[in-house]
């Protein structure tokens, strides 16, 4: 097997070529792990779970864990340009070699013992297997889509973390934050240690019915056991702030923490990433990091598609300014696009708008998604190679009807930016945004390599 037939066999894996019921196939997880000689059992650390947050809250937790001078793997969840990208050590990604062979033990497992999986299941299989494989008894595993159904659930993480709760997945964990929080938080197991992020108080309400289910828990909660503050400290190249935070939890408290992410949401990210460190050091599994090589570890931290600014993109002819971020759902999108308008006006000078590329699956709301977003901007709507991508011409009707005027179609990633291209003109600003995947396809035609 190569790398290129595993990513086929995700592909395919995503279709449900059994036409196998979603349940039964979450079922057989414990099931692969058990024939693989339970490669998760050596395994101590995190599961984050939540709507939005999870990837740059895992991120932060990377870099402060390394900061302890121990080995840490990681579960990122989606990917954007390569499988890959979910198999991390020391937040690197594993080779493509790296990932054949372990995805080969367990794809080789799942046909001898006849147990059909999610490909959720497949991704945390072989990230336990590589784990196994390379010696590293830590991990930072992040959930795909809920908590208590989530394949990374079954590595048996004893420090849960929720970075918050809003209305995403509803055909899956439901249509109210109350249902949702009650699907997310009941990845808790009795014994847990469980960091809560910032909740609305129906979401909040939930998870403390949910947590009132379970024995032997310790939870530090945001605003309560945790607190955070930030300050300004200076201007970074692209304008925006330079920060630094302080954490409180009731273990330590840690101060100027830098936060290289931008946004402000980016300050409550790294917080609970903190406290979640914390909190893992509080049940003996790391070693407490030293203030100053937590500061220099988190300084470097990096999260591609999460408002990367790419400032000298190039697409043939055309050079300009591209800026991407995965935010899928409408929560997402507000909470990023006070820093999208500030790249907007980043140099004060008159010229055209910029340009909208979207893309999004097809149970999203995706007016709910573009209203934070200026009406009058030019938007090119496209689809990526995901099977769940809506049509272009479905994303035109749904806007239509939500009143949304003229916008344009493109078949594909390619053919969109090129047309955003146009539209924006020499120097001009492109905005990509609206799934995981365009931010991916968008990374790879800008010849921008996997992180």
């Amino acid at each position: 097997m190569d790398y290129q037939e595993c990513v086929n066999i995700l592909e395919r894996m995503h279709e449900n070529p059994h036409g196998l019921p979603r349940s039964v196939r979450q079922a057989n997880v414990p099931g692969l792990l058990e024939v693989l000689g339970h490669p998760e059992r050596g395994l101590r650390g995190m599961l984050v779970v939540g709507t939005n947050g999870k990837g740059s809250t895992c991120a932060f937790a990377v870099s402060a864990v390394t900061a302890t001078g121990a080995r840490v793997g990681s579960m990122p969840s989606p990917h954007l340009q390569e499988p890959r990208e979910r198999i991390r050590i020391d937040g690197v990604p594993v080779t493509r070699a790296e990932y054949t062979a372990a995805f080969s033990e367990v794809w080789q497992a799942i046909e001898r013992h006849g147990l059909p999986v999610l490909a959720q299941g497949i991704f945390a299989a072989t990230a336990a297997v590589h784990f196994r494989r390379a010696g590293v008894p830590l991990a930072v595993a992040e959930a795909g889509i809920g908590g208590s159904r989530a394949a990374a659930r079954e590595l048996g993480m004893d420090v849960k973390v929720v970075t918050g709760i809003g209305l995403d997945h509803i055909r899956l964990l439901g249509g109210s934050l109350a249902q949702i929080a009650r699907a997310k938080v009941a990845a808790a197991q009795d014994g847990d240690h469980v960091v809560l992020g910032r909740l609305a108080p129906e979401a909040a309400t939930a998870a403390e019915q949910v947590l009132a289910e379970r024995a032997g828990l310790s939870v530090w909660r945001m605003d309560r056991e945790i607190h955070y503050t930030a300050r300004t400290v200076g201007s970074a190249d692209d304008g925006g702030p330079v920060t630094r935070v302080d954490v409180t939890t009731p273990r330590a408290t840690h101060r100027d923490l830098p936060c290289p992410l931008p946004g402000a949401h980016q300050h409550h990210n790294l917080a609970v990433a903190i406290a979640a460190v914390d909190a893992m050091a509080e049940r003996g599994h790391i070693r407490e990091p030293e203030s100053e090589r937590l500061c220099e570890r988190l300084a470097a931290t990096r999260w591609p598609g999460r408002l990367e600014l790419v400032p000298d993109a190039r697409l043939d002819e055309w050079t300009g300014r591209v800026l991407l971020d995965g935010a899928t759902n409408p929560q997402g999108v507000t909470t990023v696009a006070p820093e999208i308008l500030r790249h907007a006006h980043a140099d004060g000078r008159p010229g055209p708008s910029p340009v909208l590329v979207f893309s999004a699956t097809k149970d999203k709301d995706v007016a709910a998604m573009l209203a934070p977003l200026p009406s009058h901007w030019p938007l090119v709507l496209t689809r990526t190679d995901f099977h769940q991508a809506a049509a272009p011409t479905t994303l035109r009707d749904s806007l239509a009807s939500a009143g949304r005027g003229s916008c344009l179609t493109a078949e594909d990633t390619p053919s969109a930016l090129r047309r955003a291209a146009e539209l924006a003109g020499p120097g001009g600003l492109i905005v990509v945004l609206g799934s995981h995947r365009l931010v991916g396809e968008t990374r790879t035609e800008l010849n921008l390599p996997p992180l």
